[in-house]
């Protein structure tokens, strides 16, 4: 894959159109699997008590959706966000990082900002896969009626297969998911054309008019059918969690010139359709078929949703990996699955409760209609929240006019609020559920936050000031033995614990001791040449700083390797890493709730250790143990 450089362009020009290519499969795989169920339940949606499909409730969704796409793909994301990188990655929590830089500190309303932002995310995670694969083998009962107790088995299967294989990578499968999903932009485009030709009537509806009176005409049911015309849009996150895989430029040229123009067309294709034959309303997208197509245009959807559902789950291990080293989630276990792929990971934790979640989802729901409220609000959240933090960093950090940066973002915050206003309104209905999956996703991000912070705080009041006790070892110094010594701490400026402890009951110092600090920074990836820091401190003492983006794995052996290059003389058969393991245990005066401290203990149980972590060979792992009150 290209690199990318600092504005989120690829360099070489000769891959442009293969990361374009790519960039279907991945970035568009799921909004362009809407069209199976938006205009649908759109439709329904704008109907009251009773009421049945006129032209004008055709005309006005059709001209929301359109619209829709053009304010919310084309103009927020396409045109503006893609531009707001982190030297060339997106996504929120890299938006976030971006704000963090341009207020000089983390400032805790940007935090909560994107933080709530990734929670939503996950719900959208969640409900992607069954939302999105059971409306693709519903149009099993289209072809007989008789397929209908096989849908939700199917679903079940199809979703099993899917995140069982995660654990041996997509690389190679991958390669398919572009030229795939181009096919499915092009039938629909072609099943659209069709349609549209037997009744261009249908294009009356590329006047926003319609979209504007239908809401004005119909007061509270018009907001329900605006929630449900954002499910028109939903997937257009992905286009800036993606950018950093594939570059601005070739997703804009994606969407310009075949994702909006396939979309467009297939969506008002539906509705030609229905005006049409207004009981087509049951499943416009497969009866806009023919007969001896439907089956085949079933496995086609079902292909592109779990397409769809891979890209989703993707992007979930890589926003838990950004929020791992962010400092809001504990360490959890990172398996690469491509040599040459960088971001090509797998975290099975992350991968078994997306299943068990999904898995629950669908048999509680049952349908994709069901479904389809809660899917709205999750997604539309995120946008809100986005959209937030792409204000600060215009503002604060490119520094543009206050009065430029509010005309620009006010508005398409305040329509991203309409539809988070309007999608909640289904909250009986199953919007319930991304708020809920959300509250607790930053329920555990900011326990596990403060209490990494009371932790800190605790063990730093019985903690040695590190400078002193070396002038004092230096002046009478213990027995000294050969070899290297690593000392692992997250303050440099006190004495690790482990090395105390080694001081204490082995009475030993070793030739070579180094206080090693790894350090996450708030861009994605760090240059091979500010990796390493070395500060000489004493004859017996070096400092060493190892600096990380948040969207690399920390790999310690691998970057002391760049230190030798530097002079230092480092052999890691000869050396030593000295490890705090610390158990916690709740403190009686403890600085949170009693049932949220139980909550952090419990996530600090669940970390993987740091020799997984860091990937430190375990044959040259000491391990020492503390006991800690929080």
């Amino acid at each position: 894959m290209a690199k990318v450089d600092g504005v989120g362009e690829a360099r070489p020009h000769s891959n442009f159109w293969l990361l374009t290519l790519g960039s279907l499969g991945v970035v568009y795989g799921d909004i362009g699997t809407s069209p199976l169920y938006a205009l649908r339940e759109a439709a329904v949606a704008g109907l009251g008590e009773g009421d049945a499909i006129t032209e004008g409730v055709i005309l006005g969704v059709l001209s929301l959706i359109f619209w829709s796409l053009i304010i919310i793909v084309t103009i927020k994301y396409v045109t503006i966000l893609l531009r707001a990188d982190n030297n060339g990655e997106g996504g929120t929590l890299s938006l976030t990082a971006l704000a963090f830089r341009a207020l000089g500190r983390r400032a805790g309303f940007v935090l909560a900002i994107g933080i709530i932002g990734a929670a939503m995310f996950y719900g959208s995670v969640l409900i992607t896969p069954a939302l999105s694969v059971l409306s693709a083998v519903e149009g099993l009962k289209i072809v007989t009626p008789a397929f209908d107790p096989f849908v939700l088995p199917l679903t079940v299967i199809i979703l099993v297969s899917l995140f069982t294989v995660q654990s041996r990578g997509t690389a190679r499968v991958s390669v398919l998911f572009g030229p795939i999903t181009t096919v499915w932009f092009v039938i629909l485009a072609i099943a659209g054309i069709v349609h549209i030709v037997a009744n261009p009537d249908v294009l009356s509806a590329l006047n926003p008019v319609y979209g504007i009176s239908f809401l004005i005409d119909h007061g509270m049911v018009g907001l329900l059918t605006l929630g449900a015309v954002f499910l028109a849009v939903t997937g257009s996150e992905a286009l800036y969690n993606d950018l950093g895989h594939f570059g601005r430029k070739p997703i804009q040229a994606a969407w310009m010139f075949l994702v909006l123009p396939a979309l467009a067309l297939n969506y008002f294709g539906q509705g030609a359709l229905v005006l049409d034959d207004p009981s087509t309303i049951q499943n416009p997208f497969f009866l806009m078929f023919p007969e001896w197509a439907l089956l085949p245009m079933v496995g086609l959807a079902t292909v592109a949703t779990v397409i769809a559902s891979q890209a989703v789950i993707t992007g979930a291990y890589s926003i838990t990996r950004q929020a791992i080293q962010l400092g809001l989630l504990p360490r959890l276990e990172i398996r690469h699955t491509s040599a040459e792929l960088l971001g090509q990971i797998y975290m099975p934790r992350v991968n078994w409760l997306l299943l068990a979640g999904v898995l629950l989802l669908v048999m509680l729901f049952r349908t994709s209609s069901a479904l389809a409220s809660a899917y709205v609000l999750a997604v539309a959240a995120t946008e809100w929240m986005t959209g937030l933090l792409g204000f600060v960093v215009f503002w604060k950090l490119w520094r543009w006019r206050l009065s430029l940066a509010a005309s620009l973002m006010v508005p398409l915050i305040a329509i991203d609020m309409v539809f988070v206003f309007a999608t909640s309104l289904e909250i009986l209905e199953g919007a319930w559920l991304p708020v809920v999956i959300g509250a607790v996703i930053v329920l555990v991000m900011s326990t596990w936050r403060r209490g990494t912070r009371l932790l800190a705080y605790k063990t730093r009041r019985i903690e040695v000031p590190f400078e002193p006790l070396v002038k004092s070892l230096e002046k009478k110094p213990p027995h000294i033995v050969p070899g290297t010594a690593i000392f692992l701490t997250s303050d440099p400026e006190f004495a690790p614990t482990a090395l105390l402890h080694n001081l204490k009951h082995n009475k030993i110092l070793h030739e070579h001791n180094v206080i090693l600090t790894v350090v996450t920074a708030d861009t994605p990836r760090v240059p091979q040449e500010d990796r390493v820091q070395i500060y000489g401190i004493s004859p017996h003492f070096y400092r060493v700083v190892l600096t990380f983006g948040y969207m690399e794995t920390p790999n310690v052996p691998k970057a002391l390797g760049i230190a030798r290059q530097l002079g230092w003389q480092f052999d890691i058969m000869s050396t030593s890493f000295f490890l705090s393991r610390r158990a916690l245990k709740p403190a009686p005066q403890s600085g949170m709730p009693r049932w949220q401290n139980r909550l952090f203990i419990k996530l600090a149980r669940a970390a993987d250790d740091a020799t997984t972590y860091f990937h430190i060979p375990t044959e040259r792992v000491v391990e020492i143990g503390t006991q800690v009150a929080v």
